[in-house]
């Protein structure tokens, strides 16, 4: 089946000051600007890291959000225009490389799916997801996730940043950052307590688009990081995984009964980002109509992501 071509889509005018403010960071000519508009700003001090972001399923208007490494196990509740509402500590649990967060709905409950899977180094054998329900007011104070998985790769360190749950399988999908191309692993979503797990190798993403010569030719070391994946997640309807890396966010689409192994096998439908400063963190909101999408950077911009109406 060939990829779905580009949909025209739209950049509204109050991205524009956010764009000339990044371009100077990219150090490259300015990608096309496909699908975006700037919905709010996040300025609060303790936020200057955004490595994971989910739409609330609990309480609309809300996002979810968590630093990098090095920082205290902590989730912030933020609007959509970027202001702090809660700040929720995990207890019993640090912070060793948060790279991705997920939201899903199981049995009748909304969770947070905390993936503590970065390893820039490459030296961490094991890694760690922690299901935290999403608390019924947000006001801030301190959780208990509800269950943690744990898991160990089977044949040497992986970074993982991109992090998406398909509750209908029962499942939890991860993306290698930086094998060409990227590999795509399955967890179970649930086990039973004290159990490691392994993921399993079901695929590898087809069409990354790669840094073009000249990009390499003037920028070697941004050419090294334009293909590499840096957050995932998958829309409510369960048919797309977007896929996000420096540049580029990609749409795979799976059809009726088929698993992800052979979705990911096909190529994607691409779109450039805007400027982003190391964009790291993209969530579907609950309805599926547009993506958010943000970065490691402060003030860090949180774009809205989604197609123009058809003509």
């Amino acid at each position: 089946m060939p990829a779905c071509p580009p949909r025209r889509l739209r950049l509204l005018p109050t991205a524009v000051l956010a764009l000339v403010l990044a371009w100077p960071l990219a150090g490259c000519s300015p990608p096309s600007l496909p699908f975006a508009r700037l919905a709010g700003l996040v300025t609060d001090p303790e936020l200057d890291e955004i490595s994971g972001l989910a739409a609330s399923r609990r309480h609309p208007g809300v996002l979810w959000a968590h630093n990098d490494s090095g920082n205290p196990a902590r989730l912030y509740a933020i609007s959509t225009r970027g202001r702090v509402l809660a700040r929720l500590d995990l207890a019993g649990i640090a912070n060793v490389d948060w790279e991705d967060l997920a939201a899903f709905a199981l049995d009748g409950r909304d969770y947070l799916l905390v993936a503590d899977t970065g390893d820039n180094g490459g030296l961490r054998h094991g890694i760690a997801l922690h299901a935290v329900e999403e608390p019924a007011r947000l006001r801030s104070g301190t959780l208990r996730p509800a269950w943690t998985l744990r898991a160990r790769w089977p044949d040497g360190p992986r970074d993982v940043e991109a992090v998406a749950v398909d509750a209908a399988a029962g499942q939890v999908l991860l993306i290698s950052k930086k094998r060409q191309p990227p590999e795509l692993f399955v967890l179970p979503l649930r086990a039973a307590e004290g159990q490691i797990l392994e993921p399993r190798r079901i695929g590898r993403l087809a069409g990354v688009p790669q840094a073009d010569a000249a990009l390499r030719r003037r920028d070697p070391a941004l050419a090294r990081l334009y293909a590499q994946v840096t957050a995932a997640d998958l829309a409510p309807d369960g048919r797309t995984l977007a896929v996000l890396t420096y540049a580029n966010v990609l749409f795979y689409r799976r059809a009726e009964g088929e698993d992800w192994g052979r979705a990911v096998a096909r190529a994607p439908e691409v779109h450039a980002l805007p400027l982003l400063p190391q964009a790291e963190a993209l969530a579907w909101t609950p309805g599926g109509a547009g993506l958010y999408a943000s970065g490691e950077f402060r003030p860090a911009p949180i774009y809205y992501l989604s197609p123009d109406p058809a003509p």
